[in-house]
């Protein structure tokens, strides 16, 4: 699809862009190669291939959800985390109300 130099100027417009005349004449060349290129895209058959939402393989990256493991025995005890609070309530910090 070959794009004219007025499409060209008006798309370097709204991109807020002032093309001279060799830029005008350049991108007009470089945009229609790359429409052409996309148009050759859209003529391949792909419907044996399935929607892909990604082609990186799906995992997780987080620890399994255990009580018994090194992390969770490694974990400080509630009255360590505590002993450092200047105010406690029911085993929880308390904090001043906000003004």
């Amino acid at each position: 699809m070959a794009l004219t130099r007025e499409e060209v100027a008006h798309i370097a417009e709204l991109a807020h862009l002032e093309l001279s005349a060799d830029a005008l004449a350049l991108y007009q060349e470089q945009l229609s190669a790359i429409l052409d290129y996309a148009a050759s895209l859209q003529a391949l058959d792909t419907t044996a291939i399935p929607p892909t939402a990604t082609v990186a393989p799906l995992h997780t990256v987080l620890r399994d959800d255990t009580q018994d493991g090194d992390i969770a025995e490694s974990a400080l005890s509630l009255e360590a985390v505590l002993r450092n609070a200047p105010t406690v309530f029911e085993d929880c910090f308390l904090a001043p109300p906000l003004r």
